[in-house]
């Protein structure tokens, strides 16, 4: 019977204990992991909600074992917290206190159409508001002191309330990545349009800078509080909103007909 070589550089490297892994390369094998289950995740989340997301999808994703998720987040559930921690601090860098408002709602809408997973994630959590999330969460009220420093700023207007201010303008920054069957019913193109998105960007920052426009008759009456702890109500009797002044007709798009001039309008 031959006997098998165990000399040579076969029983060399028979023999030679395999080298096990420093610790950083440990480190970084974690942080990989753990930057690929976030990205899969944010897929996932966006695209089917919380109820509808497989973890096994998720992993697949990632290209990871399942398991990772239970052991670096603790499962499905702690996973999606982390993406919103993740999103929470990105919007602390994108409108700090000290940058314009105009800047820092155009600063999300970039993101926004950079990447529209989140605002698609934060539509879905409104949508099916999950059992699972509701029940040991107690939602935070929105901190406006800085949309209210703006204001004493002359950001906006005094009679801008500044949590209708903030409602209004998030709808504008998600209108066009969480509803874009609208621009193509209304622009006649796809959201992800460089000449739509110039296009969209310039018309709001023309509604941020309107904003801070004070009232035509020159009242200069602040907005009642509507949601800090002195929040008041305004009295049924109060008068309505003065009339608009006149300002030029909004440009049209290529091909919208304007009004008919007087004299060939048909009498009702």
């Amino acid at each position: 019977m031959e006997q098998k070589r165990t000399d040579g550089k076969d029983g060399d490297a028979a023999r030679r204990p395999r080298r096990a892994p420093r610790p950083e390369d440990r480190v970084l094998d974690a942080e990989r992991s753990r930057r690929q289950l976030l990205d899969a995740a944010l897929d996932v989340f966006s695209a089917k909600g919380f109820d509808g997301a497989r973890v096994q999808e998720i992993a697949d994703r990632a290209g990871v074992n399942k398991q990772l998720i239970s052991y670096y987040f603790g499962g499905k559930l702690g996973l999606y917290r982390e993406l919103q921690k993740a999103w929470q601090e990105r919007e602390t860098d994108l409108g700090g206190p000290s940058l314009p408002l105009e800047e820092a709602v155009v600063r999300h809408l970039h993101e926004a159409l950079a990447d529209p997973r989140p605002m698609r994630l934060g539509l879905w959590r409104g949508l099916t508001n999950p059992s699972e999330l509701a029940a040991d969460e107690v939602e935070e009220r929105e901190d406006l002191s800085h949309t209210y420093a703006r204001r004493d700023r002359r950001e906006l207007a005094a009679d801008i309330d500044p949590a209708c201010a903030v409602l209004l303008l998030i709808g504008a920054v998600a209108a066009p990545v969480t509803m874009p069957q609208l621009v193509r019913r209304i622009f006649g193109t796809e959201a992800s349009d460089p000449a739509f998105q110039e296009q969209y960007e310039e018309q709001l920052r023309g509604v941020i800078r309107r904003l801070a426009l004070p009232l035509p008759d020159g009242d200069d009456t602040t907005a009642p509080d509507t949601t800090g702890p002195d929040a008041t109500t305004p009295h049924a009797t109060a008068p309505g909103p003065a009339a608009p002044p006149d300002v030029e007709p909004a440009s049209r798009r290529p091909g919208q007909p304007g009004p008919a001039p007087a004299d060939q309008r048909e009498d009702p």
